[in-house]
């Protein structure tokens, strides 16, 4: 690794670390924290999202998608799960990138909530019980099984302003996306880590159709793809997504390898032109960022255990605890 390249990746980190956010509070979060008031929290939750990932295997993914949109935006308080129609100001759920946040996701967590008012009434946080399903949801497709840190309160407030700019695009650059990790207090290891939640779930067509229709960046041929896609994988997108104007609903699976599985194969597919989104093959060309997406493309094992720890850290990003949040009896309504 270069001189330069380990500078960069010192700053990002310093800043990262200087900007973790919330740090008194995340360290009141425990794993027992529910062990008298709430002891079967972990089984009913992980029996609740059993059940729902069987009936609808989407859910999965997008209750991966769904933690991660609520952590980075006011941190993890299941602000994003207030539904427009329960509040007097508009929420962060109708912010126009979290429009495609999938119903089965909300729904996951909807029914634990209720389960868990039913064994444990005003007990068991909103907050906690996305981060326990996320986590759940991850072990059933195979990926790795971590302790979950207890004891985050729901946020009183959800607005849609908040959102804009704490998220990032399917477009971003791989050197913006650090800087933006950075301010959340996320490394760009465990921004590479966290990206490999891409080897499960979908993507609408419309947030790559840029990189297969007409393409205008640098290298492109006229009416062609993006040259760093592979010319076969690219031609199969143009043939699948040929009517996605007219029917937005059209979607292609981010990993087309093993589009059920949470393994390593989202890495794999990064130098072969099959990343599916321009900010998945942005880790591949930035150094900063293609160190990592090699060395977990190489070994399952560092990244199931590196995603582990990323997955607590994004947990604790922004946490509310005691009288900072509240208990939520409904997860999309505020109290």
């Amino acid at each position: 690794m270069g001189t330069l390249l380990r500078r960069l990746l010192l700053s990002l980190a310093l800043l990262a670390a200087a900007a973790a956010p919330g740090a008194a509070a995340a360290a009141r979060l425990s794993t027992s924290y529910y062990s008298r008031s709430c002891p079967r929290v972990e089984q009913i939750v992980s029996d609740v999202v059993a059940a729902k990932q069987q009936a609808n295997p989407s859910t999965a993914a997008g209750t991966l998608r769904l933690f991660f949109h609520d952590c980075f935006v006011s941190g993890c308080d299941a602000s994003v799960l207030v539904s427009p129609l329960s509040s007097d100001r508009t929420p962060e759920r109708a912010a126009e990138i979290n429009l495609s946040l999938p119903g089965d996701a909300f729904d996951a967590v909807a029914r634990a909530k209720a389960a868990l008012e039913a064994a444990c009434p005003g007990t068991v946080s909103c907050a906690d019980i996305l981060a326990l399903a996320a986590r759940d949801l991850v072990g059933i497709l195979g990926g790795p099984r971590f302790p979950v840190f207890l004891g985050r309160r729901d946020a009183r407030r959800s607005d849609a302003r908040d959102v804009e700019g704490n998220l990032p695009r399917t477009n971003m650059s791989a050197r913006a996306m650090t800087v933006l990790f950075a301010r959340k207090g996320i490394t760009p290891q465990e921004m590479v880590a966290l990206a490999g939640a891409h080897t499960v779930g979908f993507s609408h067509c419309s947030e790559f159709a840029h990189r297969v229709y007409n393409y205008k960046g640098a290298g492109g041929a006229a009416g062609g793809h993006d040259p760093s896609l592979n010319p076969e994988f690219a031609r199969a997108l143009q043939s699948s997504c040929a009517g996605y104007e007219s029917n937005p609903d059209i979607s292609i699976f981010n990993d087309i390898v093993t589009p059920r599985d949470f393994d390593e194969l989202y890495f794999k597919n990064l130098p072969r032109g099959l990343g599916l989104l321009a900010s998945d093959a942005a880790l591949w060309e930035y150094p900063p960022t293609k160190v990592f997406v090699q060395q977990y493309a190489d070994n399952r094992t560092a990244f199931f255990q590196d995603f582990a720890k990323a997955m607590q850290k994004l947990g604790t990003v922004g946490v509310k605890t005691g009288r900072q949040g509240v208990v939520r009896r409904q997860c999309d309504i505020l109290d």
